[in-house]
């Protein structure tokens, strides 16, 4: 699937979860926090979803992938802050929702990091550069694939289905 809005993204709107619940556990009057503590969780958790929409914005492979990892490394940094937060108040008693509140932001951030790594893993070995290096013929050349796998597709889809070469093609999920 291709997306054309970074909004669309569901990476994105995972770390748009993260920033809201991390807006949350700061406006709980029962986290106790610096000045200091309370504005890095605050653009550490607003990093990760600014940096996706950067990178998917910039038009080239190598800059996504870049963004990714530094929205990759902001989620980290969320869960390690909070983990920080955890072990310092080991001895403290929170009230439950407070301790809910933490796990569930720990382990949004942790979802949003799974999947910006499986979004990088996809794109660190692929062929495709990035919309700001296609010119005219890359675009033509692009669509006529298009059109010969659909091509494809469509024909293999009109064989009998005891045939081999539909059975081969429904294997490898062509139809």
């Amino acid at each position: 699937m291709t997306y054309q809005r970074f909004e669309d993204l569901p990476v994105w709107q995972q770390a748009a979860r993260l920033y809201e619940a991390a807006e949350d556990l700061l406006e709980n009057e029962s986290f106790c926090a610096s000045r200091g503590f309370r504005d890095q969780l605050d653009r550490a958790a607003l990093s990760v979803s600014n940096n996706i929409a950067e990178g998917f914005e910039r038009g080239t492979t190598n800059e996504l992938l870049q963004f990714i990892y530094i929205a990759r490394g902001s989620a980290g940094e969320v869960r390690s802050m909070l983990v920080l937060k955890e072990r310092r108040a080991l001895n403290a008693v929170w009230p439950a929702d407070l301790t809910s509140q933490i796990a569930d932001l720990k382990s949004i951030a942790e979802s949003c990091s799974r999947q910006l790594r499986g979004w990088a893993d996809s794109l660190q070995n692929s062929d495709i550069k990035g919309q700001r290096h296609l010119n005219r013929k890359t675009r033509e050349q692009d669509e006529q694939t298009k059109k010969a796998k659909s091509l494809q597709k469509d024909l293999l889809g009109r064989l009998p289905p005891g045939h081999p070469l539909r059975r081969d093609a429904e294997e490898r999920g062509l139809i």
